[in-house]
């Protein structure tokens, strides 16, 4: 939907999370915006339904293509990010495969990120590459390789920034010159640091992805994804391939990832509290080889996490001692972290890549793009900072305690039947 430039008035990004994407209210004045529930809507006359159909006038006709409930759900995604307008999909995956059908095409190339979510890449190596598309993969942290990569038929600049799950970082400002330098969109997945933290828009990005499962939603509890629109005439082409494919939300999964955006502001602020405590903890913890956290003054991007993000996030990654058997022993003792794929939600989650959401990228390939198999991905909650801090400490002093048969992890993935990543 697009955003209504009258029920926009620019407030602070904490009230805007709360009250962008109200609806009109009826008769009854409900605070709540309501269900719409319908598939399907009627017309007022014969002359009324031809009209919405050629587009001459506005209103409703099936779900697939709109539903206020939705279209309040786009509303508040789109004004967190500043863009044009925004479409919402039925999964984070359906956001990402929307913009690839898009924009791309036979005989288009894509610059990405190597170090992206693991099903984004796979799309593009093995699907996308079907219908004669190609795709070059380079570290993206560094703009040399993002520029070195361009070619004339380049169509797309497709990055991640916090990357899943090395969490490096990308300039935008930087790569956003070099995408329009050659005629190419950026896009961009701003899931890791969500529209509280991060507005790619700003920054030059035409294009801005986000898995609403994660922190816009943050209870674990429902599946979406999204994709903002920096001018209308990229919305017009996500909004009408999504909706062709059928890529589009129901309306009672709209409504509860609305009702957790109210809570994005509080959620993100008490996370980023916890993870930088965390991170200063694992730093120094002597069963921890290294850690990845934009805060840090050793992370070495840290400054550039100043100029771009309002914040260093909820995200951590960091290597064990003893590399993947320390990893599995700090997994595997964990009691109150859960052991679970996913983040950003209200409780705190832990998981390893390398042989989970990033399982389906070839070992070689996942090394080059830094997931090492010592990597363990934290998504930090809102639990309280002791909590967390003391189970890491326990299941930490856990590892060389005994020994973990390990089956290669390469062997593993010969058999992978790449699902969902």
């Amino acid at each position: 939907m697009k955003t209504d430039p009258k029920k926009s008035e620019r407030f602070r990004k904490s009230t805007t999370a709360i009250h962008a994407g109200g609806l009109e209210r009826s008769i009854y004045g409900e605070m709540s915006v309501p269900i719409f529930q319908s598939s399907t809507f009627a017309f007022p006359s014969a002359e009324d339904g031809a009209a919405r159909f050629s587009g001459e006038k506005p209103g409703y006709i099936y779900s697939r293509l709109d539903n206020p409930t939705v279209n309040a759900l786009e509303e508040n995604v789109a004004t967190l990010e500043g863009g044009f307008g925004a479409v919402a999909t039925a999964t984070g995956m359906a956001a990402v495969s929307s913009v690839y059908l898009s924009f791309l095409g036979r005989g288009d190339h894509v610059v990405a990120a190597s170090c992206i979510y693991g099903a984004s890449r796979v799309i593009l190596e093995s699907e996308l590459s079907r219908y004669g598309v190609e795709a070059t993969f380079v570290d993206s942290s560094d703009l040399v390789n993002i520029e070195k990569a361009m070619r004339q038929e380049t169509r797309m600049v497709f990055v991640e920034t916090p990357m899943n799950p090395s969490i490096r970082l990308t300039d935008l400002a930087g790569a956003a010159a070099i995408a329009k330098k050659y005629g190419s969109d950026l896009v961009v997945d701003n899931t890791f640091a969500s529209p509280y933290l991060q507005r790619p828009i700003e920054f030059g990005a035409d294009i801005v992805i986000h898995s609403l499962t994660k922190f816009i939603n943050g209870h674990a509890d429902v599946i979406g994804g999204m994709v903002v629109a920096r001018d209308q005439e990229h919305y017009d082409r996500v909004k009408k391939v999504a909706a062709l494919f059928g890529n589009t939300m129901d309306p009672h999964q709209a409504w509860l990832i609305l009702r957790g955006s109210r809570t994005l502001a509080l959620r993100v602020e008490r996370g980023q509290e916890n993870a930088m405590k965390l991170a200063r903890f694992l730093e120094s913890h002597p069963k921890v080889s290294w850690v990845s956290y934009p805060g840090l003054l050793s992370h070495p991007q840290h400054e550039l996490a100043k100029r771009q993000m309002d914040g260093f996030g909820c995200m951590i990654s960091f290597g064990v001692e003893k590399g993947l058997e320390g990893g599995l022993t700090l997994m595997n003792n964990v009691r109150l972290i859960a052991l679970a794929v996913s983040l950003g939600g209200v409780e705190s989650l832990i998981e390893h890549p390398a042989s989970m959401t990033h399982a389906c990228i070839a070992a070689e390939k996942r090394r080059e793009a830094g997931i090492l198999d010592e990597l363990v991905r934290l998504s930090v909650g809102c639990e309280d900072f002791e909590d967390l801090r003391d189970d890491l400490d326990q299941a930490l002093n856990r590892i060389g305690e005994y020994k973990i048969k390990i089956t290669p992890l390469e062997a593993e993935m010969e058999a992978f039947e790449e699902p969902g990543c």
